[in-house]
């Protein structure tokens, strides 16, 4: 499937793609951290498309309600401050990135970037109406925000490589979900796909391609 064009009216969500959800944190995801070379190309691509970038974060206090200290199904995870809830960091998130933080409060969780953050009046304030979405955990608080995003009018596109589940058997009904419900899923990604193109001279004429050598010109069957 082609990669699309980004616009204006689009925005890229990184889902908490924190240490606590990668090899040796607190709660590991299985391939948490090789979402992160992914997602820098796609930030890469947001960058040079001036499409804005958002990076959600669980920010939990201490004797968090999804902690199984109190008996919630989570062991203690991303708590405030610590470098468990620290940002990958390999990824590289621009300075104008817009930070997302849930997950902080004491009566429930808030496993979708739209729970009681505001984001969804923000994003339509900004005039945004579609959302490249990946990151962690796919089965959780990706799936979740999907589908909230969905609810508040949103078009959504899945990362698909960009996104691991904490189980397969999770990954498989997220994704049937998602794509049920109308999340597009696309699987390539933006370096993947980038073959040189034609941007210069009329289309009967040879194309000089970008990024070579002026000289070096292409013949695409229309030159004359």
């Amino acid at each position: 499937m082609a990669i699309p064009s980004m616009t204006h009216n689009d925005a890229l969500i990184v889902v908490d793609v924190q240490n606590d959800f990668c090899t040796d944190g607190a709660l590991p995801i299985e391939g948490g951290e090789t979402v992160v070379p992914v997602l820098n190309q796609w930030i890469k691509k947001a960058e040079a498309e001036t499409v804005p970038v958002y990076a959600s974060r669980d920010w939990h206090p201490r004797k968090h309600i999804s902690f199984q200290a109190q008996n919630g199904p989570w062991p203690s995870h991303c708590i405030q401050d610590t470098r468990g809830a620290a940002f990958h960091p390999d990824l590289t998130l621009p300075l104008s990135t817009i930070v997302v933080t849930k997950g902080t409060r004491f009566d429930h969780d808030q496993n979708s970037v739209f729970d009681e953050t505001g984001l969804a009046y923000h994003l339509k304030q900004e005039s945004i109406t579609r959302l490249f979405i990946g990151g962690l955990a796919l089965d959780v608080c990706v799936l979740a925000s999907a589908m909230d995003a969905l609810a508040n009018g949103f078009e959504v596109i899945l990362l698909k490589n960009g996104t691991r589940a904490v189980t397969g058997e999770g990954a498989a009904e997220a994704l049937n979900r998602m794509e049920k419900a109308g999340v597009r899923i696309i699987e390539d990604d933006p370096e993947s796909t980038d073959i040189p193109f034609c941007t210069k001279a009329p289309e009967w004429a040879e194309h000089a391609r970008p990024n070579e050598d002026a000289d070096d010109t292409c013949d695409d069957g229309r030159a004359g």
